[in-house]
């Protein structure tokens, strides 16, 4: 789904994270399938590449949840595209996630850098 700059490693994201990440992404306003890939992936420093195989079905699920909405319009390019906004369902459950990833990432950084007086060897 994902891959690193390298291509050597493949990163595989959660089902629930790639959520999250596109919920985020459109936070600053409406993108199309394109736009997200791209926010997602200069976001990450070039790290997370999302390809449409995973894309797409996400945005599906997403806009089945109502944490989406989609609707037609011109791209920059002139070109039919559907454009996904935020909803306030949407953002809302993205707070939840961004709280339950923060204590998670924190508890996962605690046992990756543990104290040496923690007794880890």
């Amino acid at each position: 789904m994902a891959e690193t700059g390298d291509r050597k490693d493949h990163v595989e994201l959660l089902r629930g994270t790639l959520d999250m990440l596109i919920l985020q992404s459109l936070r600053l306003g409406p993108r199309h399938g394109y736009g997200i890939a791209q926010a997602l992936r200069a976001g990450s420093a070039d790290v997370l590449r999302v390809e449409t195989g995973s894309l797409y079905p996400a945005l599906h699920r997403l806009e089945k949840q109502r944490w989406i909405k989609a609707e037609w319009k011109s791209s920059e390019h002139n070109q039919r595209a559907k454009y996904y906004r935020l909803t306030a369902a949407g953002a809302k459950h993205l707070a939840g996630e961004y709280s339950r990833w923060s204590r998670l990432s924190a508890a996962i950084a605690g046992l990756m850098n543990p104290r040496e007086s923690e007794g880890w060897s």
